[in-house]
């Protein structure tokens, strides 16, 4: 019965999405940060993105938030692949080594521990030789 009422009040309307997991994320990180700090204004300040989220959550204007989403992963995409990245070569620095190909900066990887290696680019065929 609930289930259906849900289902119900939520046709037409927008729902969740990759913007509103950030704003409730940021609304979080904003209160943790008010409690430790004990500024009383932060607190209230962390309610807005939160507020935001609900209503984004609740609006029948699908066209304009799917653009408010679109626009928000335009520049959240490049950051979070950095990131994954970041980690990677991270794990893998005992592993391997990452160079940057002198002619085209194309990021390389290569095994670490195995000397001087000649190294060919696979984008540009550019050749160098680096110690690993």
């Amino acid at each position: 019965m609930i289930r259906n009422y849900l289902r119900r009040f939520m046709s037409g309307r927008y729902g969740p999405d990759h913007l509103n997991v950030a704003l409730i994320i940021l609304s979080f990180l904003l209160g943790i940060v008010s409690s430790l700090s004990r500024l009383r204004l932060l607190t209230y300040v962390s309610y807005v993105p939160l507020a935001l989220a609900v209503i984004r959550l609740l609006s029948r204007n699908i066209p304009s938030r799917r653009r408010e989403n679109d626009r928000f992963l335009r520049y959240w995409s490049p950051l979070k692949t950095r990131a994954k990245h970041g980690i990677t070569r991270f794990r893998e620095r005992k592993t391997h080594a990452y160079f940057k190909c002198p002619a085209c900066r194309k990021p390389l990887r290569v095994p670490r521990g195995k000397g001087k290696l000649q190294i060919t680019c696979p984008k540009c065929g550019e050749r160098f030789v680096k110690k690993t």
